[in-house]
């Protein structure tokens, strides 16, 4: 479908002016109505949708104050360029607190103009844009804090839910931040067991040697440390979900019990010979390759094959461009509920460019800490991490800064050290001396 040309409005009684501004709009692709009669401008506004309308503020009978009130009314998506005079520049401020974005100051050439108008419709668009979006999250529906327009995305939702009702093990694969523990809520929201428990356990958080325990549970005197009975995991979890986050950490031993519980339902707490039953269904997760560890021989193949009764693999950011602007404006929403945040287009395009090594999470963290520091209502480039300043704006770099920024870029985007190495043409050694030298 073909995008529908940009449309302005240019109000002034000066006809030179408006000629002269009408020849630059056209010049840069931006179809232009010309109006000399200030007292003409509704009945325009209720034929045309404009984008932006630039507006002469001394004019007769009606002033741009005026003219500016109307376009609020009748078109308040219509984005207000006040046209001033060196000695109205006051009055030009008190039409901004009116609602116009922005002022021009005459006499003006013919490139300023281009340069101002190019910036102000790269306002309107990323307004319009932003709105779109607000109005596309207040419709999403049931999916939690999963927030996406990814078509690979949706399919695995689809794919969740469908299995959700059934009490088959699920494995989640995905690099850190990429909504693996979300995708297990979502899939215990959608299941017969959702007024019951969702318990989690991140396998690599907790040292091996209290892993069982925190799993199956202890008796009194079980170790040193165990002054009294104590309920583990799974049993907190009878009836609902328990989510087994870094599945791909576990020690070959806990590796042997845990098959048994999926295989028997059974499990003994540590020091008990008593044995338990538990009705838990199983979401597990990692950022590893599994297949590889299995090859390695330090994952169980027999487990392996338990937990993966159902496989979702979710993408990494990098590879969802369409979901950044949406994510962004979810977390600005989440994050600036007693004020409402825009973002300065040079901003919002280093956001847009940036790849994401961290993922969803990396992202909410810097629209979070933008937020914060966005006193005066606008994310500006300077709130920003140095990392996504860095990859927007070009520079002259020397060698050795050069390097810097090229073996950053490779980290990001690598799985691992070895595969970075690879692809900078260095081995593992010389690249870790590298990252130490540059503190990366």
């Amino acid at each position: 479908m073909q995008q529908r040309k940009p449309k302005a409005l240019v109000v002034d009684d000066e006809k030179n002016i408006l000629n002269t501004i009408g020849i630059c709009l056209e010049s840069i692709g931006i179809e232009a109505t010309l109006c000399s009669k200030p007292q003409e401008v509704l009945q325009l506004l209720q034929q045309n949708r404009f984008d932006v309308a630039f507006v002469d503020l001394k004019m007769s009978p009606m002033d741009g104050i005026e003219v500016l009130s109307e376009i609020k009314q009748y078109s308040p998506d219509t984005t207000v360029i006040i046209m001033t005079a060196h000695g109205s520049i006051d009055t030009a401020v008190v039409a901004i607190k009116k609602g116009a974005y922005d002022y021009l100051q005459k006499p003006f050439d013919f490139e300023e103009l281009k340069l101002f108008t190019r910036k102000v419709f790269e306002h309107h668009q990323l307004v319009h844009e932003m709105a779109e979006l607000r109005e596309e999250l207040a419709s999403i529906q049931g999916s939690g804090d999963i927030v996406t327009r990814n078509r690979a995305m949706i399919e695995l939702l689809d794919l969740a839910a469908r299995v959700a009702e059934s009490s088959i093990s699920i494995l989640i694969e995905g690099e850190s931040g990429t909504g693996k523990e979300l995708v297990a809520h979502y899939v215990h929201r959608k299941s017969d067991r959702a007024e019951k428990p969702f318990v989690k356990v991140n396998c690599a958080a907790i040292p091996e040697q209290l892993l069982e325990s925190e799993l199956f549970g202890h008796v009194r005197g079980a170790f040193t440390g165990a002054l009294k009975d104590r309920q583990g995991r799974f049993e907190m979890a009878d009836g609902g979900t328990i989510f087994l986050d870094e599945i791909g950490e576990l020690s070959s031993s806990i590796q042997s019990k845990l098959l048994r519980v999926l295989q028997t339902k059974d499990f003994e707490r540590v020091g008990e010979n008593v044995t338990r039953t538990v009705d838990v269904r199983i979401i597990s997760a990692t950022n590893r390759n599994l297949d590889e560890a299995l090859k390695e021989g330090s994952f169980r193949e027999d487990l392996f094959y338990r937990l993966n009764g159902v496989r979702i693999k979710l993408p990494p950011l990098r590879e969802r461009p369409e979901d950044v602007p949406f994510l962004i404006h979810h977390f600005l929403k989440k994050f600036s509920k007693e004020k409402n945040i825009e973002i300065a287009p040079d901003a919002d395009k280093a956001l847009k460019v940036y790849r994401w090594s961290g993922n969803v999470r990396e992202l909410e963290n810097v629209i979070e800490r933008a937020a914060l520091l966005s006193a005066n209502g606008v994310i500006e480039m300077n709130h920003l991490p140095e990392e996504i300043r860095t990859t927007s704006e070009p520079k002259a770099l020397s060698l050795e800064e050069a390097e810097k920024v090229q073996i950053k870029k490779v980290l990001q985007i690598a799985k691992d050290y070895d595969e970075a190495a690879h692809i900078l043409g260095v081995d593992r050694k010389t690249l870790l001396n590298k990252r130490k030298k540059f503190g990366l």
